[in-house]
């Protein structure tokens, strides 16, 4: 019974510890992506949110990656959103280090951004805010044929740096199917 009982723990301990790194298939606007392996899927924390997923550092911190889609023209054009990412920074705009640039995929644009700085988290519109210093922002603005779909990852600049080519990769693999 003893080892029954241990058997049962490490097989709990074994799924557990795998929870997240297959790949997660979802969709956001219309496009059909897959979490790339390693991004560990979470259930979203708003009901603004089609998928959330955390990014693992090696110290044990995590980058949190969001997708957001609100449908044809909601939430502003892709000017709006990326003045609106890079104001969540401490910083201004012209101090944090932030790329703006765009890339088109089987005839679909794709805005990325990028940015460092002191991250200023909290509820997206008001409330209280937590300066978050060494952050970093990694950002793209996929123009669908239903509506932009945003993701943004937001963490350690670190982290965040890390997940970039898995996550150009990510889109690009969604608007190639």
């Amino acid at each position: 019974m003893k080892n029954a009982v241990i058997r049962l723990v490490c097989l709990a301990a074994v799924a557990l510890a795998t929870v997240g790194v297959r790949a997660e298939k979802f969709s956001a606007g219309g496009i059909s992506f897959e979490g790339p392996k390693g991004w560990l899927s979470q259930k979203p924390s708003s009901s603004m949110r089609k998928a959330q997923f955390a990014v693992k550092g090696k110290d044990g911190k995590s980058a949190e990656v969001v997708f957001f889609h609100f449908g044809p023209g909601a939430a502003g054009g892709v000017k709006a959103n990326v003045q609106r990412w890079l104001g969540q920074f401490k910083e201004p705009a012209d101090k944090l280090k932030a790329k703006i640039s765009d890339e088109t995929i089987d005839g679909t644009k794709i805005t990325y951004v990028t940015a460092e700085g002191t991250f200023m988290k909290g509820p997206p519109f008001g409330g209280n805010k937590v300066p978050v210093p060494d952050s970093g922002l990694l950002g793209a603005i996929v123009d669908g044929k239903q509506g932009a779909v945003f993701i943004k990852a937001t963490g350690p600049k670190v982290i965040v740096k890390s997940a970039e080519k898995a996550l150009k990769a990510m889109v690009t693999k969604a608007l190639k199917e």
